[in-house]
């Protein structure tokens, strides 16, 4: 699968899409999916945008779990495992409860989003696996975290312009000698592709060997490895 190349991203009439209301989304309610079977028992998360957009399941999410269900089931034993911009905690979630870990995977995000994620933890039983926290992109690693996890799982962050700087830092801060970042996007805009022309600067950049990589590649959803330049 090729990299994601340049198109428009502006809709009819000229209208760029940053400037656009988004379509209304579904209720408030609760989800269930087992990964197209790769989990016995269905994830359950509750979805609810009354605080911000990442209150509901994106396709990058998907993608992701669904890759570290297939291929890294019994790889994370002993590894200390960080999700940044998790939302509902969809993929953080799924690697807690269908991969064999030793250590408890921290979900994060922004303040609006801590009440959700400390929800679906509790709705799917998983207290002791799972771990919520407050994480501002930018700002010091928070208390309790690992300065430089084992794996960082990284979906759909890259979808506002002014926040890849901040992003950007986390990354440089989290990634370390010992560190793979899953990040996962959909590319919607021209922004993006620069986003990832910066990552390939700062660091390792790999696209992922996946089976299913010219499935999701057709809805413009590209998966790919971040590790520590020498």
């Amino acid at each position: 699968m090729p990299s994601p190349t340049s198109s428009s991203d502006e809709l009819p009439f000229g209208i760029s899409e940053d400037l656009v209301q988004s379509p209304a989304h579904k209720a408030a309610g609760i989800s269930e999916t087992t990964f197209d079977g790769l989990l016995a028992t269905p994830l359950k998360l509750h979805e609810d945008l009354k605080e911000g957009c990442g209150g509901q399941l994106w396709p990058a999410g998907m993608v992701l779990s669904k890759y570290m269900l297939r291929q890294h089931r019994d790889t994370l034993k002993g590894k200390s495992i960080v999700e940044l911009g998790a939302g509902g905690g969809l993929v953080g979630l799924a690697v807690a409860m269908g991969c064999e870990t030793d250590e408890p995977v921290w979900i994060t995000d922004q303040l609006p989003m801590f009440a959700l994620m400390r929800r679906n933890v509790e709705l799917n039983g998983l207290e002791g696996r799972a771990k919520a926290a407050i994480y501002d992109w930018g700002s010091a690693v928070p208390d309790g975290l690992p300065n430089s996890p084992d794996v960082i799982l990284a979906a759909d962050c890259v979808y506002f312009e002014p926040a890849f700087p901040l992003l950007q830092q986390t990354l440089r801060d989290l990634i370390g000698e010992n560190t793979t970042c899953y990040f996962c996007f959909k590319k919607r805009r021209r922004a993006d592709l620069q986003f990832m022309k910066a990552a390939r600067k700062m660091f390792n950049v790999e696209e992922v060997e996946d089976p299913d990589r010219e499935i999701y590649g057709k809805q413009s959803i590209f998966l790919y490895k971040f590790t520590k330049k020498a």
